[in-house]
């Protein structure tokens, strides 16, 4: 790809010829380059850079969390979905009980299956390389041996302390003995290391994830939930699949954008882009009537992703349809030069990680793995660091939709892995943006700042973003500038500034030189990103 200049950057792409890892936590880049240096593949240091982000990263992601990932090898893309499921004593009628109705963001009842572990051991079963412990070693050591934080997670890990002792709930008392032992106090620099999560990651190594399914670790989660008022059960957990599956796409620029297919919300990207496809986009990336242009089909996509995504096994999900000429025609038809209220639901927060690695091979993967919101359902399991994640609270809760609440039932998805090839089928890499609802906007804002305005990875990364709220509110980065915001406002947009950047997401990308091999990586300013590369 050619390059223009844009405006000054925080940091430089990086390149490397023998295998990268970029993500949001350097220690686990490292951990993740360890394990190409040591002869492993790129599914190798993906899965040991995720596992590492458990330990060094605990403030979005856990042992107890989902997993998403594409992974080019063998010539072709492939999808897995380790997401899991709502226990079988979670239906409308026990949360009735429960809350009056409603899903409690914290405690037991959001909590689905785990889908995490099952996801390392079979990204690893069907395209590893290295013995599965051997991946996993990082992620141990840094757990028994500790680890100082890192600025944005201590940061995080503060403020999930504050929000927790604010909750009082009798369950978190143990994700305060912990996360916040003896007065822990997360600053940038502080040590922490955790033997239950050492241990816990041991069984997992040594039993290729089967201890936290059928064994020791599923009786301590089962014992732990019936002790505590949980419903997630032994036989939820030894019942949990993941699925592989084929990835939905949608043309841009003379490429391809790949995601996962529902139940992720990856499709709301794609609906956006096939909108976006041959319309008269600006120039200059920051032009009021380019990025009005991008919203504008960006809450098109969220209008049919909050609409019908959901789990496809119990709720089919016309994709086609979704993707079709028609649909996008249709979509258009609400394009105008004002303002349009979508209205769906509006959307809410997130936590997550998301990690880039690419080897010599020709392997590369995007990998995306969540507790959901922060440390996720505060519920930690006794003895083992294993922290559960509350991603249930994405399920509806009117009996007809698409992703109503069930038992044995995917909730809606927020995490989205992406990938980018070329329309003759050869891959340009891996791409991701976390941040709960912020990520299909990433998505399309990076890759337009790719394909449509010629902006390098961390370019790509590091250009001011935009988010759609609800309705017609729109929050947008300070360094888009007040005469851009006051235009965007006199479309009909209510335009606030926000000041944080990690509320617009985290990302990292990867590309390919098709002629040379050479990897080119981007990684996320907002946060404590970083690119292992050799």
């Amino acid at each position: 790809m050619s390059y223009q200049n844009e405006s000054p950057v925080v940091r430089r792409p990086v390149y490397a010829s023998r295998g990268m890892v970029a993500t949001g936590q350097p220690l686990a880049a490292q951990a993740g380059l360890s394990v190409l240096q040591a002869g492993g593949n790129a599914v190798d240091a993906a899965i040991a850079t995720a596992a590492a982000l458990t330990v060094l990263e605990p403030t979005a992601n856990g042992i107890g969390g989902d997993l998403f990932a594409l992974v080019w090898a063998g010539g072709k893309l492939h999808g897995l979905n380790a997401s899991g499921a709502a226990p079988a004593a979670l239906t409308l009628d026990a949360l009735q009980e429960r809350h009056g109705g409603e899903m409690p963001r914290h405690g037991w009842t959001p909590v689905t299956v785990p889908g995490g572990v099952r996801g390392w051991a079979d990204l690893h079963r069907a395209h590893g390389k290295l013995d599965f412990a051997q991946v996993l070693a990082p992620a141990i050591r840094y757990a028994r041996e500790g680890y100082p934080l890192s600025p944005i997670a201590s940061a995080g890990w503060a403020r999930a302390i504050q929000i927790y002792r604010g909750l009082k709930l009798p369950i978190m008392d143990e994700w305060f003995r912990t996360f916040a032992p003896d007065g822990f106090a997360p600053a940038p620099g502080a040590l922490w290391r955790s033997e239950n999560q050492a241990r816990t990651l041991e069984q997992i190594a040594d039993s290729y994830g089967e201890s936290f399914y059928t064994g020791e670790l599923a009786a301590q989660i089962d014992a732990h939930a019936r002790a505590t008022g949980g419903l997630l059960r032994a036989e939820d957990l030894a019942a949990h699949q993941s699925e592989w599956v084929t990835p939905i796409s949608a043309q841009y620029g003379g490429h391809r954008v790949h995601e996962i297919p529902p139940s992720g919300q990856g499709i709301a990207a794609l609906i956006a882009l096939n909108i976006l496809e041959g319309q008269p986009l600006p120039d200059r990336r920051d032009d009021p009537d380019g990025l009005h242009l991008q919203i504008e089909a960006m809450k098109r996509g969220f209008h049919d992703a909050h609409q019908f995504v959901a789990d496809m096994r119990h709720s089919p999900v016309d994709v086609e349809h979704l993707l079709s000429e028609a649909n996008t025609h249709a979509h258009r038809g609400f394009l105008s030069e004002t303002a349009h209220d979508p209205a769906t639901s509006a959307p809410s927060s997130g936590g997550t990680v998301y990690l880039a690695t690419a080897d010599d091979d020709g392997n590369m993967v995007s990998l995306i793995q969540s507790n959901y919101m922060g440390f996720g359902s505060g519920v930690v399991v006794p003895g083992t660091g294993i922290g559960l994640h509350n991603r249930g609270h994405n399920f509806n809760l009117e009996p007809s939709h698409p992703n109503v609440l069930a038992p044995g039932k995917r909730p809606y998805h927020t995490i989205i892995p992406g990938f980018l090839t070329r329309n003759d089928g050869t891959p340009v890499g891996p791409f991701g943006v976390m941040g709960g609802f912020m990520q299909p906007q990433g998505h399309l804002q990076v890759v337009l700042n790719t394909l449509r305005y010629g902006t390098n990875p961390q370019q790509a990364l590091d250009a001011p973003r935009w988010q759609w709220l609800a309705g017609l509110g729109v929050e947008v980065e300070a360094g888009l500038g007040a005469d851009l915001a006051r235009k965007l406002a006199a479309r009909g947009h209510h335009v606030s500034v926000q000041l944080e950047g990690s509320a617009f997401g985290r990302g990292q990308i990867i590309w390919r030189n098709p002629e040379t091999g050479v990897l080119e990586g981007g990684t996320e300013s907002r946060t404590d990103g970083h690119i292992a590369a050799w």
